[in-house]
């Protein structure tokens, strides 16, 4: 199982289109709203700036080790050469986590959404939680969804390339209309209240954006599938990151400057109503903004079920998780059993009925934080431990782009506590977290006690090992062809 490699097939284009669609995802149809009535519209676009600096931070630390250590499982093998094996399991779990929230997010989006395209369609009542009614038809449009995504990655990168490169260009041509039929017929005054409840409307917005950047880390995940030399795979990273701060800004301005707070307050989906107006109140434009916002779900499923697959595969791999999840399919080349668990994890989702989307927003932010506290960690410790890693893209600034980010995220963690404005919701949001950590643990006691910790930190060594010696190979065959050019000159 150790011999078996994924394949290496994914250019530019294949990985700006994962990167970037599984950032962009549904959230900006459908939580566009909330962010503005939230925070006030300057005030959403503030916290989305400040969530955007953030992750350009951690982003840069992520393209630097992503760089050096090519790995599929990312975050795995860079906090285990630095902090070790016990957190180098956290940092992934918890970015699993993330990965499998915004899996479960696209679930319960999907049959959202076709309440906009085919009204009325949600029948067949089952039970009410949390003040909301779900029904049986919308519940299988989300079960039949999930199914559907999950064949999709069980059939391999490949088919996941192509699809994502499609949708997320009809993501950019949805939102580039929006933006610019807003910018024309919208009014500066419907952007009042520019501030809603100050700061601590801010923070609550603020906290929803590590869940609605999480994608670039993506990149990581997927690295020993990129057909790329290793300094463009740090470059790309941090271009989709700051694409996405545009992106986000963008949609939250087009919104606020096309629709009324008002209007806002009593729209399901702000975007595409904003799109509807901007052009005539045309239900034909709003709809097109629902195929783009279809697109984002589509383009977010599969990207996170390639990251959170990579990441389960990685972890199986090195033992800390049963080894039957890090078997690869012997046709597809996909790590196809780590897919059917988050399948099983995830379709089950739509059944929580709508309120589960803010619950997986702020339990699998929380994560994401969790794992990027871990990362930025991992980051200052090799470039002290280890100053002579050969680092094909090398952030300038040393150190201190490892402390900004360690600072940064950690103050965002803690508005995640007990006593902060924007708090995680006991039960819901806090069980989440609480089972997904009790269930990480029994799966690390059980896979270590039965493959033991000697065993896993042969394997990763090995991987690590095998992987800098690639560069090695790489740079010595560079030397060798300039002597030889040089040589040849001289004769």
């Amino acid at each position: 199982m150790e011999d078996q490699k994924l394949l290496k097939i994914l250019g530019n284009r294949d990985v700006m289109a994962l990167a970037f669609g599984a950032m962009i995802g549904w959230g900006w149809v459908v939580t566009a709203g909330l962010w503005i009535t939230g925070a006030g519209s300057l005030g959403a676009i503030i916290s989305f700036l400040f969530g955007g600096i953030l992750v350009i931070f951690i982003g840069l630390a992520y393209a630097e080790l992503a760089s050096a250590m090519p790995l599929s499982g990312g975050e795995l093998y860079f906090s285990y050469k630095a902090l070790g094996r016990q957190l180098s399991f956290i940092a992934t779990w918890a970015m699993v986590l993330g990965y499998v929230s915004v899996v479960a997010f696209e679930a319960v989006a999907l049959p959202t959404v076709f309440e906009y395209v085919v009204p009325g369609y949600s029948k067949g009542y089952m039970y009410t939680i949390s003040g909301w009614d779900v029904n049986f038809t919308w519940v299988a449009v989300g079960v039949i969804g999930s199914i559907i995504m999950a064949f999709i990655n069980y059939r391999g990168m490949k088919v996941t390339s192509v699809v994502m490169s499609i949708l997320t260009l009809v993501i950019l041509i949805s939102g580039v209309l929006l933006v610019t039929g807003s910018s024309i017929a919208g009014d500066v005054s419907n952007m009042k209240p520019l501030f809603v409840d100050g700061w601590g409307g801010i923070m609550v917005v603020l906290i929803m954006t590590p869940f609605m950047f999480v994608g670039f880390d993506v990149i990581p995940q997927t690295a020993e599938e990129i057909n790329l030399p290793r300094k463009r795979i740090g470059q790309l990273l941090i271009i989709s990151v700051l694409l996405a701060i545009i992106w986000y800004v963008g949609i939250i301005f087009g919104v606020s400057y096309m629709l009324t707070p008002a209007e806002i307050a009593k729209s399901n989906l702000v975007t595409a109503d904003a799109m509807a107006k901007a052009f005539g109140n045309s239900k034909m434009m709003g709809n097109i903004l629902v195929l783009g916002g279809i697109g984002g779900i589509l383009t977010s499923w599969l990207g996170f079920y390639v990251g959170g697959s990579r990441a389960i595969f990685a972890l199986a791999k090195a033992g800390m998780l049963p080894k039957s999840l890090g078997e690869l399919h012997p046709k597809y080349k996909t790590p196809h059993k780590a897919i059917l668990l988050i399948a099983v994890l995830t379709t089950l989702a739509p059944l929580f009925g709508r309120p589960a989307l803010v619950w997986l927003v702020d339990a699998g932010g929380m994560a994401l934080v969790v794992a990027w506290v871990l990362v930025a960690c991992a980051f200052i410790t090799l470039r002290k431990r280890e100053p002579n890693l050969k680092r094909p893209f090398k952030v300038p600034g040393g150190t201190l782009v490892g402390w900004i980010a360690i600072i940064l995220s950690v103050g965002v963690l803690a508005l995640y506590m007990p006593g902060m404005p924007s708090a995680l919701v006991w039960p819901y949001e806090w069980v989440i977290i609480i089972a997904w950590a009790a269930f990480g643990a029994i799966l690390y006691k059980y896979s270590m006690k039965k493959y033991g910790a000697e065993n896993a930190n042969k394997i990763m060594d090995k991987e690590i090992n095998r992987i800098l010696a690639e560069e090695d190979i790489v740079n010595g065959d560079k030397k060798n062809k300039q002597v030889k050019v040089f040589t040849e000159d001289v004769i």
